[in-house]
């Protein structure tokens, strides 16, 4: 056990989430930048919550790792099966208004009436 494992068991201790040790587990597998590029996020806050020092939103980025690494689907009202991460990229989307595309202004409409935005918005 070396790397980012023992970083996360090391920050984390007993309270060692599911989730991040799949992130540490992706880490060690690839490298940091890779696991952050398939998130969609940067090398930076992989390793912060690998440390436990990610001061933003946690469960962001869970739905984000369990979307991209643990295939943790939700039922979307607008798009049917959709992983979590899909619908938290959506849900990011869907805090500003552009009617560059139909399916974007489709799913701000959709994201905006949903229960898991609204949970989000009142975090």
């Amino acid at each position: 056990m070396s790397g980012a494992i023992t970083v996360a068991r090391a920050a984390w201790g007993d309270d060692l989430p599911d989730w991040v040790l799949q992130l540490a587990e992706a880490c060690e597998a690839s490298s940091q930048n890779k696991v952050a590029a398939r998130l969609g996020r940067s090398a930076a806050l992989v390793s912060n919550v690998l440390r436990r020092k990610y001061p933003g939103d946690m469960a962001a980025v869970e739905d984000l790792v369990r979307g991209t690494f643990m295939r943790a689907t939700i039922d979307c009202p607008a798009n049917g099966t959709i992983s979590t991460a899909d619908c938290r990229n959506w849900q990011l989307q869907a805090r500003t208004y552009t009617n560059e595309n139909s399916e974007r202004v489709r799913m701000r409409r959709a994201c905006r009436r949903c229960a898991r935005f609204q949970k989000g918005e009142d975090a």
